[in-house]
């Protein structure tokens, strides 16, 4: 992917108001995380440096495992790792990743804002190690959003993929079968709507699941030609997916049209207070599993959910698309880079090493979450949720990896496109307007 580079002084500007709600290997396939540090340096000087990881989506195992093997291999050194919220995430890099003095070393970012940092020239350039770290073995679609002027700049810390969840005793008892096509998918969420009860539970600003709609259509958000990108909103295609979205969520979901991050399994479970469920079907990344089922409690004696141990009563499937087969979902998931302005790239290089190795990639699936490294996908497992995750996965789609991504997710332009049309808007028009405010910003214009 081609973009122009710009000076990271023009975009920190711009993104400094932004605040965002977000959401491999080389060598041999028996390399262990020692052996592939050992293609760093050996010289590298001792140094202390900080890795920062947005969200809790990495399990506290896996962070023990980098700060333990990293000190081993790296005698002398010391690895902080520190969680930063998605919601800020974008306006505290823009502060820090500049300030040499007080620049985290490694940063994970959203697949989504890795552009508007990318084309700047925040990011320190991988591709001496790029093979090293798993070459065209790396998910391609989050390596293309890292990627400026044939330079990789970022590249998949892990992969998510969204599906549909669904209380299987409803559908059952309702008589509906899986759907074979997304039109009847809306006809059977319809039907099962009642007075108290969403038969898909969405907001009306969830655009991260409603563009499944567009994809699925044939429709794209934005298109590009060279270096300058057009929003492609208006596009017949991209049109009629919005509508079929409007039609959808406004006879199936009784959600206001003001939600956008939606704990969806909250409906999905027991309903907001305890009593029946307040929606049949949801839709979510594969790891809400979790956050799904009957209550339990684990070994530290803490209630939890059962992971939808119960499959008379919960069961997933993948969204169809128009004519059959998978619609082509929003791939969520991040990506990983080393701040240019790092005083140890050395040594950051040598983190990265761990992260794409073999036994660390494998830890990211039995954790459910996508390794970057395509080679180890088996290690999310061979059931229905493994199965079912790596489909969707591998029709999904990100969006554009235009310069001005991130500031557009900042300002919250699609959330209110979406919640437009969820209240009946019309849709060739309110595509048509957006277009002209969107593609000025898709090309990091204000």
């Amino acid at each position: 992917m081609k973009q122009l580079r710009r000076p990271f002084a023009v975009i920190a500007a711009m993104s400094m108001a932004v605040g965002m709600a977000a959401c491999s290997q080389g060598g041999s396939d028996q390399q262990s995380s020692g052996e592939a540090a050992s293609g760093g340096d050996a010289t590298v000087e001792p140094g202390d440096i900080t890795l920062w990881l947005a969200g809790s989506d990495t399990p506290q195992e896996l962070r023990d495992y980098l700060k333990k093997t990293f000190e081993t291999e790296n005698p002398g050194s010391t690895l902080t790792i520190e969680e930063q919220d998605w919601s800020d995430l974008v306006t505290k890099l823009t502060t820090a990743l500049p300030d040499a003095a007080n620049t985290p070393d490694v940063v994970e970012i959203g697949n989504t804002q890795a552009p508007t940092f990318t084309t700047v020239g925040a990011f320190r350039d991988l591709t001496p190690i790029y093979d090293e770290l798993g070459g065209s073995d790396l998910l391609q679609s989050f390596v293309d959003v890292g990627t400026v002027d044939s330079k990789v700049y970022a590249v998949p810390y892990y992969f998510g993929s969204r599906y549909i969840f669904y209380r299987k005793d409803i559908w059952t008892a309702a008589g509906i079968e899986v759907p074979k096509t997304l039109q009847e998918f809306s006809d059977d969420v319809a039907e099962l709507t009642t007075d108290d009860r969403s038969g898909f539970a969405m907001g009306g600003q969830d655009w991260r699941n409603g563009i499944s709609w567009v994809f699925a259509n044939g429709g794209e958000l934005a298109t590009v030609d060279g270096t300058e990108w057009t929003s492609t909103l208006s596009d017949p295609d991209t049109v009629k997916g919005l509508k079929m979205w409007q039609d959808m969520v406004r006879s199936s979901s009784k959600l206001p049209t003001t939600e956008r991050d939606v704990a969806y399994w909250d409906f999905l479970n027991d309903g907001t207070d305890g009593a029946a469920p307040a929606a049949a079907t949801i839709m979510a990344p594969g790891w809400a599993r979790w956050s799904i089922g009957d209550l339990t409690k684990n070994d530290a004696g803490d209630e939890v959910r059962d992971g939808m141990a119960d499959d008379s009563k919960f069961d997933i499937f993948a969204l169809p698309g128009v004519d059959g087969g998978v619609a082509p979902v929003f791939a969520g998931g991040s990506n990983i880079a080393i701040s240019a302005k790092s005083q140890h790239p050395e040594l950051a290089e040598n983190l990265l090493r761990i992260v794409f190795s073999q036994e660390y990639q494998e830890m990211l699936g039995k954790a459910g979450l996508g390794p970057a490294n395509q080679k180890y996908v088996s290690s999310l497992g061979d059931d229905k949720f493994a199965k079912t995750m790596i489909e969707t996965a591998a029709a999904s789609k990100l969006t554009p990896a235009a310069p001005g991504w991130a500031a557009i997710e900042g300002a919250f332009v699609y959330e209110e496109l979406f919640q437009k049309i969820a209240d009946g808007g019309d849709v060739t028009k309110l595509a048509t307007e957006y277009d002209a405010k969107l593609t000025p910003m898709l090309n990091g214009q204000s």
